[in-house]
C-alpha cells in the first residue's frame, strides 16, 4: 500500500525522528544507576543513528529526572506521553519505579520495555505492557547457594546471615537461597529485613558481625549500601568466608572507587552479564563505552548492558512491526519471538519476563581489583575458580 505524501510506512512523517522518552534517577538514591542507564541508552542510540536510524528515522532520546521517587516517575511518564508526545517510553531504574512508570504508560496504551524491573511484584501487577529484558530476579542467588551448599563438608560453611532492604528487587532473592543453604545444613544465625529508607547501616552491620556468620548474603540495591556494610565489617574485625550482595559489586569502577580495590577482592554478585562477555555485540558495546568513558572491561557497569539491551529489543520490535504503533509492539513482544541483545537471548512469557536470560555469579578477584570474573555455575567451562575463603579486608 502506498504511503501518503510526506509520510513513511512507519506511520511517522517523512524525515521525522523516533522520539523516545525516558525517566531516570539522575539524582537521589538511585542516581549512580540512573546515570549508568543513561550512558547505556545513549550508546545504543548513537549506534543506531550511525547505521541510518530505524526504518530511516533518526532516534532522539528525551531524558527527565525522577529524583529516584515513585510519584515523580509517574508524573514524568504522563508528561512525556501527553505533553511531549514521544513515540515510545523506556523503563526507569529499579522495580520500585518501574511499577508506577508502567502503570502510567499503560493508561495511554504505551509499551514499556525495561531492564531494571525484575521483581515479582512488577509482573503480578496485572500489567500487559511491561517487558523486562533482564533475568527475573527471584532466582538470582540460586547458583551461589547451590555452589556454597555443594562444597565438601570440610570446606562448607556452617552458618549464614541474611540481611536485606525491603526493596522488591532484593527481598525475594534471599529466601530462595536460604532454603537451599539450610537444606545443606548451613544454619541461619541472623535474618533481618530493614526499611529501604535506612541511611545508617552501621547498627545493622554490627549486629550481623556479632552473630559471626561464615557467609553473608546482603540484599542491596546500590553501591553505598554495600560499601557501608563492608566498612562496618572491617572496623569491627569481622571477615566472613564468603560475601555476596544482590547489587553494587556489579557497578564496576563505581564499586571499586567506593570500597577500594583491595577490599573488593572476593566479593560476589549475581547477574546475567559482565564486561568480559564473549558475545560479539557485547564486546563491541564495551569497546565503545571504554573509548567514550575510559576504564576497562571489568569496570563497565552492568546497567550499561541492561539499558543497551532495552534499545536493541525495541529496535527489533520497531523493524518487525514496521513502525512505532505501541499496540503492535506489545502484541509482537507477547508473540513468543526470540530476540537478541548484548545480554544474550530475549524471549518474553505472558507476564513480560525473560526466562531465556541465564543467571551467573561473578566475583572480584585480585588485590588490584581489576579482575571481575564469572565463577559459577562451576560446570560452565568459562567459569573461573572461586576465591574462597574471602581474603582479609585490604589484603
Amino acid at each position: 500500500m502506498a504511503t501518503t505524501s510526506g509520510a513513511s510506512s512507519s506511520g511517522l512523517a517523512k524525515g521525522a525522528p523516533i522520539n523516545i522518552g525516558i525517566s531516570l534517577s539522575l539524582s537521589g538514591d538511585f542516581s549512580a544507576d540512573g546515570i549508568a542507564f543513561q550512558q547505556g541508552y545513549r550508546l545504543w542510540a548513537a549506534d543506531v543513528n550511525r547505521a541510518g536510524g530505524l526504518l530511516g528515522h533518526k532516534v532522539v532520546l528525551t531524558f527527565v529526572s525522577d529524583a529516584s521517587k515513585a510519584d515523580q516517575v509517574q508524573t514524568n511518564i504522563q508528561n512525556l506521553i501527553a505533553v511531549k508526545h514521544v513515540n515510545l517510553v523506556f523503563g526507569p531504574f529499579s522495580s520500585l519505579l518501574t511499577i508506577p512508570a508502567a502503570k502510567a504508560a499503560s493508561r495511554f496504551g504505551y509499551s514499556m520495555i525495561e531492564g531494571a524491573g525484575g521483581a515479582p511484584s512488577v509482573f503480578s501487577a496485572g500489567l500487559h505492557n511491561v517487558f523486562d529484558v533482564t533475568l527475573p530476579i527471584a532466582n538470582a542467588l540460586v547458583p551461589f547457594a547451590t555452589w556454597i551448599s555443594s562444597l565438601p563438608k570440610s570446606q562448607r560453611p556452617t552458618t549464614a546471615a541474611y540481611v536485606t532492604s525491603n526493596d522488591p528487587f532484593t527481598q525475594p532473592q534471599l529466601p530462595v537461597a536460604q532454603k537451599i543453604m539450610e537444606k545443606a545444613g548451613i544454619k541461619t544465625v541472623y535474618n533481618k529485613v530493614f526499611p529501604s529508607e535506612v541511611t545508617d547501616f552501621t547498627p545493622i552491620a554490627d549486629a550481623v558481625a556479632a552473630a559471626k556468620p561464615q557467609v553473608v548474603l546482603l540484599g542491596s540495591v546500590d553501591v553505598p549500601t554495600v560499601s557501608s556494610f563492608m566498612q562496618a565489617f572491617e572496623q569491627s574485625g569481622f571477615n566472613p568466608k564468603a560475601m555476596i550482595a544482590t547489587a553494587g559489586p556489579d557497578q564496576g569502577a563505581a564499586f571499586l572507587k567506593a570500597v577500594g580495590k583491595a577490599n573488593a577482592d572476593g566479593i560476589m554478585v549475581p547477574n546475567s552479564w559482565y564486561g568480559g562477555s564473549a558475545l560479539p555485540a557485547s564486546r563491541k558495546m564495551v569497546a565503545e563505552y571504554i573509548k567514550q568513558y575510559g576504564g576497562n572491561a571489568a569496570g563497565v557497569n552492568a546497567d550499561i548492558a541492561e539499558a543497551y539491551s532495552v534499545g536493541q529489543v525495541a529496535a527489533q520490535a520497531i523493524v518487525a512491526t514496521g513502525g512505532v504503533d505501541n499496540a503492535k509492539i506489545i502484541k509482537y513482544l507477547h508473540s513468543g519471538v526470540l530476540m537478541k541483545s548484548v545480554e544474550g537471548n530475549v524471549k518474553f512469557n505472558n507476564a513480560g519476563q525473560n526466562f531465556q536470560s541465564l543467571t551467573y555469579t561473578f566475583q572480584w578477584q585480585g588485590t588490584s581489583g581489576t579482575k571481575f570474573v564469572q565463577i559459577n555455575p562451576t560446570s560452565d567451562p568459562k567459569s573461573a575458580k572461586p576465591v574462597y575463603p574471602k581474603p582479609a579486608w585490604g589484603k
